[in-house]
C-alpha cells in the first residue's frame, strides 16, 4: 500500500470526536482525494478513495458502475471484503449475503422480502410502545437526579425496541448489547462474538419456525413459506443485520444527539420551548454529527471518471457523510448547528437503492426520546467537564463511550 503522506488517517480514533475541520481541508484539495485505508477495507491493496463532496457522493451512491459486492470483482473476496475462506465468517451474519452486501436482482429480492414486513406504516404503529419504553426507562433514572445517557438511555433503548420487533426473548435482550459491543467494529468483528452471536440467531430463526408469533422473523419465515425465498444464510444474515444494524446507528444518534444539544444551550432552550420542532432538529443533528463515517465501501467494476480523478476497476470508495453534509457548495453555514435549517437534504441514511431501511425507525425513535428527555429532565446538562466525554474508537460507527449528565 502506498503511502499519501498529504492525506490525513481519516481512520485514527483521535479524529472521532470531531472530524470536521480534517474534512474541509480534504475538500479544499478536492472532493475526490485518494487515502490509505486498513486491510479489512481494501483486502487486494488496490487505491483507496474518499469521496468528501456533497453531490459527489450523492452521485457515486446512485452509480451503477460501483458495487458494495467486493466478490463482484475480487472472486476470492466475501462479504465487506472478508476472506470468504473458512472461520467464524461462514456459519455468520457477516459471511452470509444481505441487501447491504449485494446489487441488482439479488438487492432487489433481498430488500423486497425485509420491506415488505418492515414497512413505514408498520414503523409508525409502534409509537405508543416506544413512548412506553422511554418513559420507562426515564422513570429509573429520575430520582437520583443523574444519567449516563449511553448506558441508561442511548443503548437500551433501540436496542429494547428492535429486539421486540423481532421477537426475541427480553431476557437475552442484555446478552444481545454485550455481543453488540463486539461487533461494532464491523472492519475488525471478534470472532468468538461473531460464532456465538451467529449461533443465538440460528436458534431464535428455529424457535420461531416452530411457533411463530406476530414479529418480523416470523413474517419473513411466512413470506419465505410463500415461496418468496431467503435461504437460511441470508435469513440468518438478514436477522443479524436488523438486531445489529436496528440499534447501533441509533443509540449513537441519540447519545451524539444530547450532547450536540448541550454544546448549543440557547437552540436546546429553543426546542424545549418549541417541542413541534424537534422532527428538524433530528434531521439537522443527523446531518451536523451524524453516526456513520461511511457506508460500506464500494468498487468500481470498471474505469471511471469522479470528481476530477481517475478510478481504475477494482479501486475501494468510500463516502465520508459527514464530510459531505458539511460542504459548503450544498449548505449554508454548514458549519453551524440549525435547528430550524429548512430543506435539509443530508445524506447521513445514504443514497440510492442502499439508503438506510430503518431510517424511519431511527427518526422515530429520535423524535421520542429528545421530546421525553427535554421534557422530563429540567435542567439537563453535562456532569463532567466538556474535554472529558470520550469517543469510540470505532472506525466505522461514530458514538461516545460515555455520557454523564445531571438534571
Amino acid at each position: 500500500m502506498t503511502s499519501h503522506d498529504h492525506t490525513p488517517n481519516v481512520f485514527d480514533p483521535a479524529t472521532a470526536a470531531n472530524p470536521y475541520p480534517m474534512f474541509a481541508r480534504m475538500r479544499a484539495s478536492g472532493p475526490v482525494v485518494q487515502i490509505d485505508a486498513p486491510t479489512a477495507y481494501n483486502p487486494t491493496g488496490s487505491a483507496t478513495w474518499l469521496i468528501t463532496g456533497f453531490a459527489e457522493t450523492v452521485r457515486f451512491l446512485k452509480d451503477p458502475r460501483f458495487t458494495v459486492d467486493a466478490s463482484a470483482i475480487h472472486p476470492d473476496a466475501g462479504v465487506f471484503g472478508h476472506s470468504a475462506e473458512g472461520g467464524a465468517q461462514e456459519q455468520s451474519f457477516l459471511g452470509a449475503k444481505t441487501m447491504v452486501s449485494v446489487d441488482g436482482a439479488e438487492h432487489t429480492r433481498l430488500r423486497g422480502l425485509v420491506g415488505k414486513v418492515f414497512t413505514p406504516r408498520y414503523v409508525e404503529t409502534l409509537r405508543p410502545r416506544i413512548q412506553a419504553l422511554t418513559d420507562a426507562l426515564i422513570d429509573r433514572v429520575q430520582d437520583s437526579g443523574r444519567m449516563e445517557v449511553v448506558a441508561d438511555f442511548g443503548y437500551p433503548l433501540p436496542i429494547q425496541v428492535i429486539c421486540e420487533m423481532l421477537g426475541v426473548p427480553p431476557t437475552d435482550m442484555k446478552q444481545m448489547q454485550v455481543w453488540s459491543e463486539g461487533l461494532s467494529d464491523h472492519a475488525n468483528p471478534q470472532p468468538e462474538v461473531l460464532r456465538d452471536f451467529s449461533a443465538y440467531v440460528m436458534q431464535l430463526i428455529a424457535h420461531k419456525r416452530a411457533r411463530p408469533g406476530d414479529d418480523l422473523i416470523s413474517g419473513m419465515i411466512r413470506l419465505e413459506e410463500k415461496g418468496d425465498t431467503l435461504t437460511e444464510g441470508e435469513l440468518m444474515a438478514t436477522v443479524g443485520l436488523l438486531i445489529f444494524g436496528g440499534h447501533e446507528t441509533t443509540s449513537n444518534l441519540l447519545s451524539i444527539g444530547i450532547l450536540t444539544l448541550l454544546d448549543h444551550p440557547e437552540q436546546l432552550a429553543g426546542l424545549k420551548a418549541d417541542p413541534g420542532r424537534i422532527p428538524a432538529a433530528v434531521e439537522e443533528i443527523l446531518r451536523y454529527n451524524g453516526p456513520v463515517f461511511s457506508p460500506a465501501p464500494r468498487y468500481a467494476r470498471e474505469d471511471v471518471e469522479l470528481g476530477g480523478q481517475q478510478i481504475r476497476r477494482g479501486d475501494v470508495i468510500l463516502a465520508a457523510l459527514g464530510s459531505a453534509n458539511h460542504d459548503e457548495r450544498a449548505f449554508t453555514d454548514p458549519e453551524e448547528l440549525n435547528l430550524a435549517r429548512e430543506l435539509n437534504r443530508h445524506v447521513a441514511f445514504g443514497q440510492g437503492v442502499h439508503f438506510c431501511l430503518g431510517a424511519p425507525l431511527a427518526r422515530l425513535e429520535g423524535e421520542i426520546a429528545f421530546e421525553t428527555l427535554l421534557r422530563r429532565l429540567p435542567g439537563l446538562r453535562l456532569d463532567v467537564p466538556r474535554d472529558q466525554v470520550v469517543w469510540r474508537d470505532s472506525t466505522q460507527l461514530r458514538g461516545l463511550k460515555t455520557l454523564p449528565v445531571a438534571f
